[in-house]
């Protein structure tokens, strides 16, 4: 193709050009932002709400809920593993508990928000056999339209997490635990 066909074809592109139009707005698709709406869908995906009264709570509540772990990580309290972003993956495969610090709980689904500072490691809340999340109550918001709203856009991972491991893929059967951690608990504060 010649330059000056090439020019043509781009000036005749531009000359049929439509008007830009606003982008719509989206709407909200509502709900509501409730701590028993956000428990009723987690517990129906298989994951617990356990509320504490503060994070004074935290430890009694774990040691209640969880009384044969003994490798712990947690960025919340003195945990028995050390971990960090280097730590070797055959360290985190034995981890029994991560306690991780969540950010925003979503009600419409019973996710929770978990970026990447809050995971000590990347493989660590996909691979420890129970995951335990710390979540501020007030952080509860209806929608993930609305929790998209609050997440900050200079990039980074992070992910949202829902119940806990799970697989309907073998004969429409569902399996807990198959490919991640067998438990997951929100503790509410």
């Amino acid at each position: 193709m010649s330059t000056a066909s090439r020019d043509r074809i781009l000036a005749a592109a531009r000359a049929n050009k439509p008007a830009e139009l606003p982008l719509p707005t989206v709407p909200d698709f509502g709900g509501e932002a409730t701590i028993e709406r956000f428990t009723t869908v987690l517990a129906g995906i298989g994951g617990t709400v356990v509320r504490m009264s503060g994070l004074a709570e935290l430890v009694p509540t774990l040691q209640q809920f969880f009384p044969e772990a003994r490798a712990t990580a947690s960025p919340l309290f003195a945990a028995s593993v050390p971990i960090n972003a280097q730590t070797p993956t055959g360290i985190l495969a034995a981890i029994d508990l991560a306690v991780l610090p969540g950010e925003i709980g979503v009600a419409e689904n019973g996710a929770v928000w978990l970026p990447e500072a809050n995971m000590m490691n990347r493989a660590l809340p996909t691979i420890t056999q129970h995951l335990a999340l710390v979540l501020d109550q007030r952080r509860i918001v209806a929608t993930m339209h609305q929790a998209y709203a609050q997440l900050p856009n200079t990039g980074g991972y992070g992910k949202f997490v829902a119940g806990p491991s799970k697989t309907a893929d073998i004969e429409q059967s569902l399996v807990i635990g198959a490919h991640g951690a067998r438990s997951l608990v929100v503790l509410l504060y």
